[in-house]
């Protein structure tokens, strides 16, 4: 057994369907951990079934649409019956929506605004809710909340993306002093990704070379590389990976964090 063993750990994944989540949810799989694949999409309860299971450990699926309360409740609830507890909670689920800051719509600000923020806001409520000594869970354990190398640079195109990505920094920390003061037992740490050839991430390059900021796509993802120090898009299991640490016990003194998993991008 290393400190990166997570067996016997139980972990909820929001937008665990596809890209970074699921990446998410498979590394944490692998590690050992019980895993249940939040989302709005129905595919993620085959993601679950096809994470490596042995012994007793289960992995399930539970519908979430996270800036819903309500759906909140029910989804820490299935969990904690699915795979017997909850030891670690990851908001990964979010979106973004590029737009100059000139043309940009309240309908787009408020989308991102409902789900980078609330959504995220709600899981560290319901998670810390569940872990903390009187939860229903009620062992303490780890959130790891997924920000972005948009909360510490400025580029252009997504400027309200990049608002949303610095308040999960935010709301981060102070989470993290509350859980400690009040002794609830819970390290709370957030996760900044570079950028990453997933669904969203291709979306972006395209949506670059469409509003004029670049001339292709091709030359989007080349501006990301030239300013990233390692000199290449990040990995879906680069971010994984150190999710898997911040959720384990050589992460055990780390708390109220935001680290980078950008390639040097946001140094």
């Amino acid at each position: 057994m290393t400190v990166f063993d997570l067996t016997g750990r139980r972990a909820l994944v929001t937008g665990g369907a596809q890209g970074l989540g699921e990446g998410m949810a498979r590394a944490l799989a692998a590690a050992g951990a019980s895993v249940v694949v939040a989302d709005i999409q129905d595919s993620g309860e085959q993601i679950a079934a096809d994470l490596p299971s042995d012994g007793d450990r289960k992995h399930a699926f539970t519908r979430l649409d996270v800036t819903s309360e309500s759906d909140w409740e029910r989804a820490i609830t299935e969990t904690i019956t699915a795979v017997g507890g909850l030891d670690i909670l990851v908001n990964n689920a979010g979106i973004e929506i590029t737009g100059l800051i000139t043309e940009v719509s309240p309908g787009d600000i408020r989308r991102m605004l409902e789900v980078n923020i609330l959504g995220t806001t709600l899981g560290i409520k319901h998670g810390l809710r569940a872990m903390r000594p009187d939860g229903a869970a009620g062992n303490g354990g780890v959130i790891v909340n997924i920000a972005s190398v948009a909360a510490t640079i400025a580029f252009p195109g997504i400027s309200v993306y990049s608002a949303t990505k610095s308040a999960v920094d935010r709301l981060t920390r102070v989470a993290a002093m509350e859980s400690g003061k009040l002794g609830y037992g819970v390290r709370v740490n957030c996760v900044y990704p570079g950028l990453v050839p997933t669904a969203m991430g291709a979306g972006l390059a395209n949506d670059m070379a469409t509003i004029g900021l670049f001339g292709s796509p091709d030359d989007a993802v080349a501006a990301v590389v030239e300013q990233t120090p390692s000199g290449r898009l990040g990995t879906v299991e680069d971010i994984a990976d150190a999710v898997v640490f911040l959720a384990s016990d050589a992460a055990r003194f780390v708390t109220g964090a935001g680290l980078p998993v950008d390639g040097g991008m946001g140094m």
